[in-house]
């Protein structure tokens, strides 16, 4: 009877184990912040710059400048990026002034998004942005540019709504 229950014990024990382990398998879930961690860092690349300007035209600040201005370069924008200085920015260029939406998915640094008409004034800015975030951030305005800072450029330099901007840009590509 002892070595019966000893039997069936120790039965238990490597079934409960094995159950532990299915389990453990089954269940573990890998945190997405981990994969974007791991991807490979984009390197800026200078294609201009761009000048915030005050609405009576005085220079606040100039920034060299990365542009997106096709479907995919606006897509991959600043995603995976792991830190920027604040002498530099994203402009994504838009073909007309339209509704334009932002997100931080896959983003790893808190941004400054600052949405821009196509008489160059800043309608909308979205300051210190949530890396990660899926949360829309529309333009609220009709927008053709968006410009991308690190946070808190913004309040650094005073840029704000109704502010204006000027850039340069050679298209090499």
């Amino acid at each position: 009877m002892k070595k019966n229950f000893i039997i069936v014990l120790i039965l238990s024990f490597y079934f409960l184990q094995g159950c532990d382990k299915k389990e453990e398998t089954q269940w573990k879930v890998k945190d997405p912040k981990e994969t974007v961690n791991q991807h490979p860092e984009p390197q800026f690349k200078k294609e201009g710059d761009l000048t915030f300007l005050k609405k009576d035209g005085k220079e606040i600040k100039k920034i060299d400048i990365e542009v997106a201005d096709n479907g995919p370069e606006r897509q991959q924008g600043l995603m995976y990026r792991k830190s920027m200085p604040e002498s530099e920015g994203m402009l994504f260029i838009f073909p007309q002034d339209d509704d334009q939406a932002f997100w931080m998915k896959n983003t790893i640094m808190p941004l400054d998004i600052i949405f821009i008409n196509s008489d160059k004034q800043i309608v909308k800015i979205y300051k210190n942005t949530t890396p990660y975030s899926e949360k829309s951030l529309p333009s609220i305005k009709k927008a053709m540019y968006v410009v991308e800072t690190v946070a808190g450029f913004c309040d650094r330099f005073g840029v704000s709504e109704g502010d204006k901007v000027n850039y340069n840009y050679q298209q090499t590509k």
